[in-house]
């Protein structure tokens, strides 16, 4: 490698707090003293922090760096990455990814895989190492949802903000004292008045009603989404439901994906306790 070779570095953790060796300083730090071992200059570092290796979209820092090559800004021979995975772990961002950084001369280097794309087997391996990652992200995610399903047949919580109504505690749903009987006004007033789910919120906003401030919502005032996503949840008659929203893959697209909500799923009785009967659950779904 001829000396002071040009490189940017690259790192990425899918957390905001990654450990196993692959935080974000444990990565800078290797590819620093592999640059430094190869006489190679870094003349651009360019770092991720929480975002997935699935796909580039949202990376802001990983396209920074692809327009950067695209602009021969500081005419790199190389990008330096800790492992293949730290670059993506889908074949086709990372095929495609490659294939433009070579078109303007620039070639990947993945440290600890011991892989270099300007060699001659170095894209075939790539191509091999980035399918196994796809194929370990995809099975990394039906496990978590098989055990995610396991948990609401058991009848617990299964992680993620409470309910209103409820509070957490040691992972378990409790009912939280101050603001229960919210949920039990907006339950009795669309079963036993004539009130829609606009009709509740107005109601609630113009009585001197006040919803408690969380951190997963702030708005201080009640809006028919928030009503209609009370009336909807089993969960205020005692039940966990698993996979009333599904992320599905957008029709016509590669990588993107949205959350669709579900008509059908199952409902499994929890642990919890709950804060209205299940008659009158019953009642507020035949008006719904």
């Amino acid at each position: 490698m001829k000396k002071n070779t040009k490189c940017y570095i690259y790192t990425r953790v899918s957390t905001a707090i990654q450990v196993d060796g692959y935080s974000l300083d444990a990565q800078k730090d290797k590819l620093r003293k592999y640059a430094e071992f190869q006489d190679m200059e870094i003349v651009g570092e360019y770092s991720d922090e929480g975002y997935s290796g699935k796909n580039i979209k949202g990376r802001q820092e990983f396209m920074r760096m692809l327009n950067d090559i695209e602009d021969g800004k500081d005419g790199v021979d190389f990008v330096l990455v800790f492992k293949l995975s730290r670059f993506g772990r889908n074949v086709a961002d990372v095929l495609s990814s490659l294939q433009l950084m070579q078109d303007y001369g620039v070639n990947l280097i993945c440290v600890e895989d011991g892989i270099d794309s300007s060699k001659e087997a170095g894209k075939l391996l790539i191509s091999i190492i980035a399918a196994v990652a796809e194929m370990e992200r995809e099975n990394i995610r039906v496990q978590t949802m098989a055990g995610r399903e396991q948990k609401a047949r058991e009848g617990k919580w299964n992680g993620g903000f409470a309910p209103y109504g409820y509070r957490l505690e040691n992972g378990e749903l409790v009912i939280a004292e101050d603001e229960v009987e919210i949920i039990q006004m907006i339950f009795d007033r669309y079963i036993h008045t004539n009130d829609g789910i606009n009709g509740v919120a107005n109601y609630l906003n113009n009585h001197g009603y006040t919803k408690k401030l969380r951190q997963n919502g702030t708005i201080p005032g009640f809006s028919s989404s928030f009503i209609k996503k009370i009336i909807d949840n089993p969960v205020y008659m005692g039940k966990i439901a698993y996979g009333r929203r599904r992320t599905e893959k957008k029709t016509g697209t590669r990588n993107e994906t949205h959350v669709v909500e579900q008509s059908d799923f199952p409902v499994y009785e929890g642990v919890h306790e709950a804060i209205i009967s299940e008659e009158d659950w019953d009642l507020a779904q035949e008006k719904r």
